[in-house]
């Protein structure tokens, strides 16, 4: 096989709540004339972003190409379950043209592109290319590198220090592995903003790279697909925080999954998740709530304090059962004060 036949593959990293999923949704919608399969993997048992996306399935991508690894990093289980399912979908009776990944927000890119040079999928399939999602907004506020001056002085003065957060480094190495970053939620950040964020993703990049804003979701699938990176032949230009080590862990981040009775003021959880945010440093809120008398699911997903709602679909036969995935760094995991904030 040469590698004209190889499938591409367009690995979609970005932090918690960058647009991820929304992006692949635009993916779906505009495919080009290609017939695609996704995998996505989620940080949690509950496969919130799975669902949404399969909500989405058409003949272009059909449910069955639709393909979730939840409660399990990618990058930290590429032999026993990232491996088997890509041949998985290279063994359907038909088989896709393009595969799409979505990675957890917490996963470090550079270790899953380093399973495509295995020989099991090396002659089969390339990486096309890895395109990053950075929050505009959140960038540009510096919470990546809260005071870089400060930072850069105190390494100067003694070498031994590192001041870097785990979330900078899942961010830099995020920037460190991508082909081409999209700003998103671009219209939030305004042009200062955006301004303020490109700076940023170019300091930390190791390359000149193209950085684009992008507005729930929306761009030309032409300017990401098609890219012929072939990245997995390309890892020394793409440094990271941890190369030179064999494995890494996730232990910096932890998640609980909330039960909630039916829920009859959405403003009142609303106003409880953003609570979370504020008060105990929750990075992310999703899941599904059931509201009294209303026959649909009300899907919340919450970045901060910044807090998006809707109802998708009808519960149908689905057991009407209100579950919250909370996700933030170990330390700010506090089963029994977060279940007293939303109620549960």
């Amino acid at each position: 096989m040469s590698d004209l036949t190889k499938i591409p593959v367009t690995v979609i990293t970005g932090f918690l709540g960058a647009g991820k999923t929304t992006l692949i949704r635009h993916l779906m919608q505009n495919p080009q004339g290609k017939r695609l399969a996704v995998l996505v993997n989620e940080f949690g048992t509950v496969g919130v972003d799975g669902d949404i996306l399969k909500s989405c399935a058409d003949e272009n991508c059909p449910v069955e190409n639709i393909v979730e690894l939840a409660n399990g990093c990618i990058c930290c289980t590429v032999a026993d379950d990232f491996i088997p399912t890509i041949e998985a979908l290279m063994a359907m009776p038909v088989r896709p043209d393009h595969i799409l990944i979505e990675t957890s927000g917490l996963a470090l890119p550079k270790p899953l592109l380093k399973a495509f040079d295995w020989p099991a999928i090396r002659s089969r399939i390339t990486v096309d290319g890895v395109v990053a999602l950075a929050d505009a907004e959140a960038v540009a506020a510096g919470r990546f590198a809260p005071d870089v001056e400060a930072v850069d002085a105190q390494r100067a003065a003694d070498d031994s220090i590192d001041h870097e957060t785990p979330l900078s480094e899942v961010f830099e190495d995020q920037i460190s592995c991508a082909d081409i970053v999209l700003l998103s939620k671009a219209d939030l950040a305004g042009e200062t903003g955006l301004a303020a964020a490109k700076a940023v993703i170019e300091a930390e990049a190791p390359r000149r790279l193209p950085i684009l804003p992008m507005t729930d979701g929306m761009i030309d699938p032409r300017v990401i697909l098609g890219l012929n990176a072939a990245a997995e032949n390309d890892l020394e230009a793409r440094p990271s925080h941890h190369d030179g080590h064999d494995d890494h862990e996730h232990d910096d981040f932890d998640s609980v999954v909330i039960d909630l009775p039916e829920v009859s003021d959405v403003t009142d959880l609303v106003e409880r998740v953003q609570r979370l945010a504020r008060e105990q440093d929750i990075l992310r809120v999703k899941g599904y709530v059931a509201v009294t008398g209303k026959p649909m699911r009300l899907l919340l997903q919450a970045v901060g304090e910044r807090v998006r709602h809707q109802f998708d679909r009808p519960w149908g036969d689905t057991p009407r059962q209100s579950k919250l995935v909370v996700i933030a760094e170990h330390h700010d995991i506090n089963e029994d004060a977060i279940r007293a904030v939303l109620g549960a």
